[in-house]
């Protein structure tokens, strides 16, 4: 394995108390009392347009706006790193694997919590909801980020939280792994049948290297 992608939301920074909050902001402007904690989950891992254009299609950017304004403004209070992504990073750029982002949010925002986390320094491509016509599920993403790094999806590996992510990687060809402390819970990703699932990040080094042999 030379290239490992990872998600970034609920993979290696844990966003979603910020992610709730900014839905729950939003939706209570629109629509007092009608939305739950759980349909706000349900939301989480697709791209905001399409969040909110199940919510009211008419109204979905001014949503999408509202939404990203309380994101931004609460952002460095309620995110924080999930255990052991530093070290396990570490490790892998040490072992010359090169490592990506492949986000579903703005490169702005991206950046924001890559650099807030002190992580950027390990990351040799970015690839946001900004640079691509069809966002995850869809293999674009991934395959964007694998010609930036001329990465063979045989040596690549997709690391991520939700659904979408094991789709986008089953569907660009490389090796799947969702995470177990996604907020959608181990079953739901399960059912997307990734090819591992990993209680902790350091688990990855163990996958490489047992794919190695």
């Amino acid at each position: 394995m030379k290239t490992v992608l990872f998600d970034l939301d609920g993979t290696i920074i844990n966003t979603n108390p910020l992610i709730i909050a900014s839905f729950k902001h939003t939706l209570e402007n629109y629509y007092p009392g009608k939305y739950t904690e759980d349909d706000i989950i349900s939301f989480i891992g697709e791209p905001l347009e399409t969040s909110f254009q199940r919510v009211d299609e008419k109204r979905a950017q001014e949503m999408v706006e509202m939404y990203r304004t309380h994101n931004a403004e609460m952002h460095d209070e309620l995110v924080e790193q999930y255990d052991n992504v530093e070290t396990t990073l570490q490790q892998l750029t040490d072992k010359g694997i090169k490592c990506g982002i492949v986000s579903t949010k703005t490169r702005k925002m991206v950046l924001k919590g890559i650099k807030l986390m002190k992580l950027d320094r390990f990351f040799d491509v970015v690839v946001t909801i900004d640079d691509v016509q069809f966002p995850k599920p869809n293999p674009e993403p991934i395959q964007l980020a694998m010609k930036a790094l001329h990465a063979e999806p045989s040596q690549t590996m997709m690391v991520g939280d939700s659904i979408s992510d094991i789709q986008a990687a089953q569907n660009a060809g490389v090796v799947s792994v969702g995470v177990s402390w996604s907020i959608k819970g181990r079953a739901a990703l399960e059912s997307a049948e990734p090819d591992y699932i990993v209680d902790d990040m350091g688990e990855l080094l163990d996958i490489i290297q047992k794919r190695e042999k």
